[in-house]
């Protein structure tokens, strides 16, 4: 065990309190840039990482009371590098005098923060502790505060700052029927409580029991994703991947996009046909097939993706860089695209189109028909698809095709 010696670094200076105003970019740099610094001093000297660390959690708070947290992209970052520094403080070599003092200043700072931008820091708690006798002195530090919280006599709409802090404590204290006897006091069933009643029986052994008393978890402000994403990795730990898939893969997986959430799905389940994913994922969302032409753009599987186009308005920006980039090796599946493209530009859709959108739609799908052969019978069918009722989009393929629509 050692114990981490002086160290100027270059964040602390940065943030002192209220060094931020309003604006959000430049804390979340400065956020990024302290993370960055503590994970390059922990690959040489994780002690001294994780007294950097500590410095870090007790200053940010405070440094960043009045930046605009609306967007979301500071509390992002500073979340991030809570779980870089706790990660970094629960495994530095440090004596037990040093540890017992890091624990009682990240306490003080939890305590404090107000806004709060550290909150997170709880869940960590336990692990912190790094060992079992710590986690469990502060779990009896703690939980006598807890039950009288979750007791008869509560006080409506009462709350105490570090119920999950003592929850992380029992649970990393080994503690597990005690905690989950303490969850049972609850005066609501929430999530953010209940999951570590999960992980108590995943501990114990006990899984079948664990995912039953996730999905009893469930309720109106609860997160159904990280319920569903805590079921998931129970049965695949277990080693029950198809039974997985078929009761959560769809719900623990879902991405920023339909594209994301096809690729995180397609790479947890190997063994899973894609086609059979697109063909579920596509089933979850009715009225949005279009949405996952990307999707099975990406998996290969062409003819379904062109069949996807054509059922449900798709993004024509989309369909257009595809018919751009397979106009050469797989001109048909591009033609197609482009087709669609063309086809739901003159029904409306699409934000904001402008002419060098349509111009870049008829251009790609015309050089894919020369690729393949068929550049007649693709102007005969853009032709047909600009006859009838004129409209502002419809004239604008007309002109990028050279020809007037017909009226």
């Amino acid at each position: 065990m050692t114990r981490p010696s002086a160290h100027k670094w270059a964040f602390a200076p940065r943030f002192r309190r209220h060094a931020f105003g309003w604006r959000s970019q430049p804390a979340v740099q400065r956020v990024r840039e302290a993370s960055a610094e503590i994970q390059t001093v922990a690959r040489k000297d994780p002690a001294l990482a994780a007294a950097g660390a500590v410095l870090f959690v007790e200053k940010v708070s405070r440094a960043l009371e009045q930046v605009d947290s609306s967007s979301g992209a500071i509390g992002t970052a500073v979340n991030y590098a809570i779980e870089t520094c706790a990660t970094i403080i629960a495994a530095a070599p440090v004596d037990d005098r040093t540890r017992d003092q890091w624990l009682d200043r990240l306490w003080e700072a939890h305590q404090k923060d107000a806004i709060p931008y550290i909150e997170r820091l709880a869940d960590y708690w336990g692990e912190l502790c790094a060992s079992r006798t710590r986690a469990s002195a502060w779990a009896d530090r703690l939980i006598g505060a807890v039950e009288s919280m979750w007791g008869s006599n509560r006080k409506p709409g009462g709350y105490f700052h570090s119920t999950i802090a003592c929850l992380s404590a029992l649970f990393h204290a080994g503690r597990h029927e005690e905690l989950l006897a303490l969850l049972d006091k609850a005066p609501h069933s929430m999530w953010h409580y209940r999951e570590w009643g999960v992980k108590a029986l995943v501990a114990s052994g006990r899984k079948a029991e664990a995912i039953r008393y996730a999905e009893a978890s469930r309720g109106l402000n609860d997160s159904p994703v990280a319920i569903a994403r805590a079921c998931e990795e129970i049965l695949l730990s277990s080693g029950l991947a198809d039974e997985a898939y078929s009761r959560y893969a769809i719900a623990a997986n879902q991405g920023t996009t339909f594209l994301a959430t096809f690729r995180a799905i397609a790479k947890k389940y190997p063994t899973q046909v894609p086609a059979k994913i697109l063909g579920d994922l596509v089933a979850s969302t009715p009225g949005q097939d279009g949405k996952w032409f990307a999707a099975a753009k990406d998996a290969g599987l062409y003819d379904e993706a062109v069949a996807l186009a054509h059922r449900t308005p798709c993004d024509p920006r989309t369909l257009t860089r595809a018919a751009r980039d397979f106009a050469a090796t797989q001109p048909r599946f591009a033609v197609e695209a482009g087709l669609a493209a063309l086809r739901w530009i003159a029904a409306g859709y699409g934000y904001e189109i402008t002419g060098v959108d349509v111009l870049a739609a008829c251009s790609s799908t015309l050089a894919a028909a020369r690729n393949g052969g068929c550049t007649d019978e693709i102007e005969g069918r853009i032709r047909a698809l600009v006859a009838g009722p004129r409209s502002s989009a419809k004239d604008l393929i007309a002109a990028s095709l050279g020809t007037r629509t017909i009226t």
